[in-house]
Order: C-alpha cells, then structure tokens, then sequence
C-alpha cells in the first residue's frame, strides 16, 4: 500500500507551516514523504526566510531547518496543500501570528487539503476550521477541539472532507498515506 519513490504527486506544491518548538519526526517525516512522491515541499514561518527553526525530539532541542518562505510572503493560491506539525510550542506561538491564521483560514476557504498533526490541530481552531467537523489530535487538545465544535475521536488519522488529522509520531504512516490520497483525488476533480 505505501508508495516509495514514485512521481505520484509530481507537480504539486506543499506548503508545511511551522516555527521554533516543532516535533522535528512530524514535520521531517511528512516532508520526506512528499518529495518522494514527486511534491516540492516548502518549509513557511512567521521567521523571515533565511532564518532557523529550533526543532525538538519531545522536550530535547535537536534539529535547526531553514525558513524557506516568510509567511507575510506566501500565498495559498501558490500551494496545492498545507501540513501543520505538532510540538506543544510550534502550534502555541504560531496562534499568536495573525498572518499565520490567515494563510491557514485561506486553505480552508479555497477547499484545499490541511494536515495537522498532534497538537497541530491547536491552530484549526484559532482558523475557524474545526466547528462541525471529526477530527482526532494528541489528546489534550480533545477539549480545546469539542469546544470549538469539532466531533473528537481517537483514531489514528481521521479524514472529514479536505481536513485530516491525526494524533501523534507513531501514526506518520497513516497521516502520510490520507495527505497522499488527498492530494491525488485533488487530480482527479
């Protein structure tokens, strides 16, 4: 079932937003993922381009990854998807950035596929993207989801018309594989 080094999604452009506190596996392991499919994949920050991120295994600083496009820079119309990494800290302080939001909202808006892993789904909220729609996160964020209107389960990836997400490191293979789907059925519409 998993596709490996195929041109699967040659032609397509996935923006993956993120900042400083990311979990490095949820943004490294979707991003290796979709270049191996044919997608070219950009690393989007509310850091200016050039700058670096801090990404983290858990609560140990690991990895830095270069901001590749400033998120005041970027444009939805540009991207054929977004995926929003988890970390506690990368969601939290990307809620802070009006212009972050506001590229998210603007995915939704144009019915292009959203990713969210973890607790990347802490910014669907802030996008008014969750009210009436099933999803799943890293569990502490069950609540946060409920009261904005979502229909939480505890499923390794859960796919509600354009919006998937899913809960944790361990289920990368299953969120890889909705993001792929996603992004094929894109073709065929």
């Amino acid at each position: 079932m998993a596709n490996t080094n195929t041109q699967a999604l040659k032609g397509k452009r996935v923006a993956i937003l993120m900042t400083d506190g990311v979990e490095q596996v949820e943004y490294t392991g979707p991003r290796s993922f979709l270049e191996q499919q044919g997608a070219q994949v950009t690393l989007v920050s509310p850091k200016p381009t050039g700058d670096e991120i801090q990404g983290f295994d858990h609560l140990t600083p690991d990895q830095k990854f270069k901001v590749e496009l400033d998120v005041r820079d970027a444009r939805p119309a540009d991207f054929d998807a977004l995926v929003l990494p988890g970390g506690v800290a990368n969601p939290d302080q990307l809620r802070l950035s009006m212009e972050a939001i506001t590229f998210i909202r603007e995915f939704g808006r144009e019915d292009k596929p959203i990713a969210a892993i973890c607790h990347g789904p802490w910014t669907l909220i802030d996008a008014d993207l969750v009210d009436g729609k099933r999803v799943t996160s890293w569990p502490t964020l069950q609540l946060d989801l409920q009261n904005a209107g979502a229909q939480w389960t505890d499923e390794q990836v859960v796919v509600d018309g354009r919006l998937v997400t899913s809960r944790k490191p361990d289920d990368i293979p299953a969120f890889n594989q909705a993001i792929l789907s996603e992004l094929q059925s894109q073709t065929k519409h």
